[in-house]
Formats: C-alpha cells, sequence, structure tokens
C-alpha cells in the first residue's frame, strides 16, 4: 500500500463531489486527502486526492473516476515531478516557559505566527507532507488544542 496523488478535473456542477466520494465508498477505497476548488474557469472545478492502495486498486479507481460524466480529465502525478503543499494551522496554549520555545519552533519551520493570545498562539505551517508531519512532532509536546488541516493541493511541473 501507498499513496497516490491525483489531480481532477471536473464540471462545477452540484452534486459532482458526492459521486465522486460515492464511488470511493461504494467500493471501499479510501480518501486520504480530498481538495476541491473552482479553477480559473467558473465551470471547471480540480480536486486533489490522495489515495492509499495498492497498484491494482488505484488503477481501479483511475478508471472507476474516468466513466463519470462529470469528470473532464484525471492526472496521476504518482511517477511525475509535481508540486505539493498543505496548509496547516495549529493553536498551542502556552506558558511563560515555553512560549520562546514554541515560536523558535515556529521560525526554524518558517511558518507564520498569526496571533498571539494571552494563553495561545495560533500558527500557520505551509509544506509537504514531511514538513507538515515534522511541524506536527515537534509542537505536540506543547499542549495543541486545536489542529486544522486543508488537504494536500498538487501540480504538476511540466
Amino acid at each position: 500500500m501507498r499513496d497516490y496523488v491525483l489531480s481532477v478535473l471536473v464540471e462545477n456542477k452540484s452534486g459532482v463531489l458526492a459521486r465522486v466520494a460515492g464511488l470511493f465508498s461504494a467500493r471501499g477505497f479510501n480518501i486520504r486527502s480530498l481538495t476541491v476548488a473552482e479553477t480559473d474557469s467558473p465551470s471547471v472545478s480540480r480536486m486533489s486526492m490522495v489515495v492509499n492502495a495498492d497498484e491494482r486498486t488505484f488503477e481501479q479507481v483511475k478508471k472507476q473516476l474516468n466513466k463519470l460524466i462529470d469528470v473532464i480529465s484525471i492526472q496521476d502525478f504518482t511517477k511525475k515531478d509535481f508540486l505539493d503543499r498543505e496548509l496547516l494551522l495549529i493553536k498551542v496554549n502556552f506558558n511563560s516557559q515555553n512560549r520562546s520555545a514554541i515560536i523558535e519552533i515556529v521560525e526554524v519551520l518558517q511558518g507564520k505566527v498569526l496571533h498571539v493570545g494571552s494563553k495561545s498562539i495560533c500558527i500557520e505551517i505551509v509544506g509537504d507532507k514531511e514538513k507538515v508531519a515534522t511541524s506536527l512532532q515537534l509542537l505536540k509536546p506543547y499542549n495543541l488544542t486545536e489542529v486544522m488541516r486543508t488537504g494536500v493541493v498538487a501540480i504538476g511541473k511540466d
């Protein structure tokens, strides 16, 4: 099993996301990450998906997606050179002893402190899945109170 990254262009119509999600759930496939937004054309949306599967199952997923009428095209980034990013928003409770350590970690990660309250710090991290995982691992000992992730967005280099 491994992660496969797909970029799927679909018609921007009501119910398309439900049909795609239904395809996955009806066949017992799991979507690890799903991000959907309108493209430069208001009639087209892009779905960035990360699917954890074996190769045979993944090929089946692509075939099933291609059968959906609302699907315009599918790009499989798995064997291509691509860029991917995820946005991570974290709220961390702090005290006078650990506040500077938290800010130092954020600086090392090239993140941003978005808000400092009386008891908590809101942090933004943008990066690939390794950077997001590292960020969570480094900040976990500091009492994370909220964690929000966008899911992966991906674009081919060529």
